[in-house]
């Protein structure tokens, strides 16, 4: 066999075994979910083959007291959220890969942003718990959206700053020449050509703000309650619940899951943002 062939061979196999593997949990999540409680510890792996599926996880989580609401205060958190952190850390992103600091300022102020992020989330809870709670934020959609915006803020400034980086300066610099001061450069012409990486960068912080569960529960449990706050429980006198355990997380994920796929071919372009530099 031509290397060529037996190389296009193997990177097959690498591929369709990585997918494999990425895939796997998922199908095992929905099979759970769609298997009959008696049969959840089963080898039974085939629905409609090997056992008879049933929606009856599914209709209990449809069920569940207070999903509409918990999922309405979700998306609400989520949207503004990240909305909010897009819109406070653009500007800041801008300014470190644009503006001419001294050697070495820029690489500081993102290596203090990427440490602000790598912190444990609940260093900042009792600040966060003392400071809503003299402010009578605590439980509310406001607090919320705060917390996940400001927590979230440096990992954004961390990615827009290279997509910044990378728009040619003689754009800016043309339209400097016209008239254009630097806050409208920023908003004319860095803004439309960073689309693809603030769309990317949104999604990304959507996705962190959806699943994000201690902030919810200390912050939010009753008025403000989010989905993951009310899924949080899966288990009872009789055992673990698999089927509620795997619907709930798929429940979870789907938004994440959709959102990302619609925004698929923003995320490319961000992706492959500088390169290739002409």
């Amino acid at each position: 066999m031509p290397m060529p062939t037996v190389r296009r061979a193997a990177a097959a196999i690498a591929v369709a075994t990585a997918a494999f593997l990425a895939a796997f949990p998922l199908y095992w999540a929905v099979v759970t979910s769609l298997r009959p409680r008696d049969a959840e510890l089963g080898d039974l792996w085939l629905p409609g083959i090997t056992f008879s599926p049933t929606t009856a996880a599914w209709e209990r989580l449809a069920a569940l007291p207070g999903l509409w609401a918990a999922l309405g205060n979700s998306v609400a958190i989520s949207v503004a959220a990240a909305t909010l952190s897009l819109v406070l850390a653009a500007p800041a992103a801008y300014a470190i890969g644009r503006l001419p600091f001294p050697r070495g300022w820029a690489g500081a102020m993102l290596l203090g942003f990427l440490v602000l992020r790598l912190l444990p989330p609940v260093v900042y809870l009792p600040s966060y718990l003392l400071l809503l709670r003299q402010l009578g934020l605590v439980d509310t959609l406001v607090a919320l959206v705060i917390v996940n915006a400001t927590f979230n803020l440096p990992l954004a400034a961390i990615v827009l700053a290279g997509a910044f980086r990378e728009i040619p300066r003689e754009l800016e610099e043309a339209a400097w020449v016209d008239g254009v001061d630097r806050w409208g450069s920023f908003a004319r012409i860095c803004v439309p050509l960073a689309a693809p990486a603030l769309a990317a960068t949104w999604l990304l912080c959507l996705a962190f703000i959806w699943n994000e569960w201690m902030y919810a529960s200390a912050l939010g449990y009753i008025e403000a309650r989010s989905f993951p706050v009310l899924i949080q429980a899966t288990g009872g006198g009789g055992g673990v619940n698999f089927g509620a355990a795997t619907t709930r997380a798929l429940a979870a994920t789907a938004v994440p899951i959709i959102a990302a796929l619609l925004a698929q071919r923003f995320m490319v372009r961000a992706l492959s943002l500088g390169a290739v530099k002409g």
